[in-house]
């Protein structure tokens, strides 16, 4: 009789997730949707960029653009090959990749604990999520003269600036998840008995997840662009400080090479967690 009770409640919280992420119970059919190779929608999405280079190049050939303004492509590919074979590209890139990492961890960390907080219990959203809210409406360039005064002009101005730039996107879309749960399901966890920690792994955190990954989708977005505020002042390493020094010396290739350096990371970025939905988030339907 212990048996069968345990593994009627087994059956009952496996209901309650799969109601959750509305994924098919195990051993029940499932609909699925006929979806075209992954590689001919990689093809597809690189299509337009890769037009437009070639556009790029044929206007620098034919001399449509002053390569003074926006040097050709091959002039771009001639200064990577530079600094990459010289290892400065490298040793900045590094640098880079690594304040960026430090920033996203440690606001997507707090992003994701407050938003959980805030979106569980209304005493914490009544107390924090109005003065989170006039926060998020300050920009970053008018934070740096305090950043300079607080940090000085190390590297822990530079990951404050880029912390704080990425807990928002994580907090709102953390937040918004949890409170678009249906009551029911909660109420559901209560009457089988589910403790709190339960409730937050078979509730909580499988409902919020989708919201979690849009705000760490903007919030790798966002961190490049509060890369590039924070390595504006004091910078002596990084992509940042790389693209300024070029324009002391107005190597205009460089600077365009800094700038498609970004949009490649901040693609590649992108595709990760596009990866991580898929793989955690298999029942949802993508084009």
């Amino acid at each position: 009789m212990t048996q069968l009770k345990a593994n009627r409640v087994e059956v009952t919280q496996d209901a309650l997730t799969s109601a959750i992420t509305a994924r098919p119970i195990p051993g029940k059919s499932g609909t699925f949707t006929r979806r075209s190779p992954r590689w001919a929608s990689e093809g597809v999405r690189w299509l337009v960029p890769l037009l437009l280079l070639a556009f790029w190049q044929l206007s620098s050939s034919v001399g449509w653009l002053n390569p003074r303004v926006l040097p050709a492509p091959s002039a771009v590919v001639s200064a990577f090959w530079e600094l990459a074979r010289s290892g400065a590209l490298w040793h900045h890139f590094l640098i880079s990749l690594g304040r960026a990492a430090g920033g996203v961890l440690i606001g997507g960390g707090l992003g994701f604990t407050l938003g959980i907080l805030t979106g569980t219990f209304r005493g914490a959203h009544v107390l924090l999520d109005t003065s989170f809210q006039m926060l998020r409406t300050i920009p970053n360039l008018a934070l740096i003269p305090l950043v300079i005064l607080w940090f000085g002009i190390g590297e822990s101005g530079k990951v404050f600036l880029i912390a704080l730039a990425t807990f928002f996107p994580v907090y709102l879309n953390t937040q918004h998840g949890v409170q678009s749960i249906d009551p029911r399901l909660t109420e559901m966890a209560r009457s089988y008995g589910l403790s709190p920690l339960e409730t937050f792994r078979r509730v909580s955190f499988p409902g919020a997840l989708p919201g979690v990954l849009v705000g760490v989708r903007y919030a790798l977005g966002i961190s490049w662009l509060a890369l590039v505020v924070s390595e504006s002042f004091g910078a002596s390493s990084g992509i940042g400080f790389l693209a300024m020094d070029a324009r002391e010396f107005f190597r205009t290739d460089v600077i365009v090479l800094a700038i498609l350096i970004y949009a490649l990371i901040g693609k590649v970025a992108d595709a990760l967690v596009r990866a991580l939905e898929r793989r955690l988030l298999p029942w949802q339907v993508r084009a």
